[in-house]
């Protein structure tokens, strides 16, 4: 049932530009989640290139928290543990995770790229609501001018 915004009164249009304006904040929340989450896989694909022979051997900082790290030695440049969720650790080998990350990649933008159109489209109806709210505010300020003429007449 679609209805007309200019047939709504100004409680009700303030109403739904309430109601667009959480919606367009929980829009925007979730793609910004998603683009963190993203952010992450890109950063895990490109750590990779450090899995190479010239550099199995060598001494690295290990992270035990974003802040303390301990020293550590590289010495399987072949294999890694890749958290796949839920606390579930896979060994894989570097090409198979390569791929393990572009797949998510991938399907984090099809996620965004599913949500930003609502978004937009969220956007719009906004802009509409507040035009419509303009609208009859005017008419609403038109009308009372001319009754406090009429009264004075």
């Amino acid at each position: 049932m679609a209805v007309n915004l200019t047939e709504l009164s100004l409680p009700q249009l303030e109403g739904l530009k309430g109601q667009l304006e959480q919606e367009i904040e929980f829009l925007t929340s979730s793609i910004g989640q998603l683009k963190i989450a993203q952010t992450k896989y890109v950063e895990a694909k490109d750590s990779l290139g450090v899995l190479n022979k010239d550099n199995e051997g060598k001494e690295l900082l290990v992270p035990l928290t974003s802040s303390m790290y301990v020293p550590g030695t590289l010495s399987d440049v072949e294999h890694v543990l890749v958290d796949v969720g839920t606390g579930y650790y896979v060994e894989k080998n570097v090409e198979e995770t390569r791929e393990f990350f572009k797949r998510k990649i991938d399907f984090l933008t099809k996620q965004i790229e599913k949500i930003q159109p609502a978004l937009q489209e969220k956007h719009a109806m906004k802009q509409a609501v507040i035009e419509v709210m303009n609208m009859k505010i005017q008419q609403l300020h038109s009308q009372q001018t001319s009754q406090a003429v009429t009264a004075k007449a």
